[in-house]
Formats: C-alpha cells, structure tokens, sequence
C-alpha cells in the first residue's frame, strides 16, 4: 500500500515522513472511531479500519547505513491508504 500524500490544515494522525512511500500491511489491527474526526470533539463515525504497515527503512531515510533488512512498522488508518497499480 502507499501512503496517500495529503497536508489537509487539519489534525491528523499519519507522520508525514511516510507520506508517498510504499509498504507492506504485516496486520489488521481492528475498527476504531475515526481519531482525526475525534481530536475536534465528533464522535469519530464510521469507524476506519486501522493496518500495521511495514517500511524498509533504506526507502525511508536517505543514506541509511543501517543493516538493509531494517524496518519500520507504523499504524496507518485506511483513508491514508491507496494499493499499489503494477
């Protein structure tokens, strides 16, 4: 999946660092209420769907010198998500 790459001028919950890089779902953490929704006081509905993505960290920062099987699991909610197109 790739992280969508948005900058709305609102609170949001996905680091900006992973936005337009792609990783792979290792889980499906389960359905929440929507935090971005709940940081303004609503009630977070419809629940979103919450995945545990997996980064090379190679792809993440420039000149990583680090082992290049290193990686980083972030918890990214669905409407950050697009699937990749061959």
């Amino acid at each position: 999946m790739t992280v969508r790459r948005l900058h709305p001028p609102s609170h949001i919950r996905t680091p900006r660092y992973i936005m337009g890089l792609t990783g792979e779902i290792c889980l499906v953490v389960g359905n929440f209420p929507n935090p971005e929704e709940l940081a303004y006081g609503r009630n977070g509905e419809p629940t979103k769907t919450l995945y545990r993505v997996r980064f090379f960290q190679s792809g993440i920062w420039p000149n990583y010198a680090g082992n290049p099987a290193d990686t980083l699991d972030i918890e990214l909610y669905e409407h950050w998500l697009t699937p990749v197109v061959p």
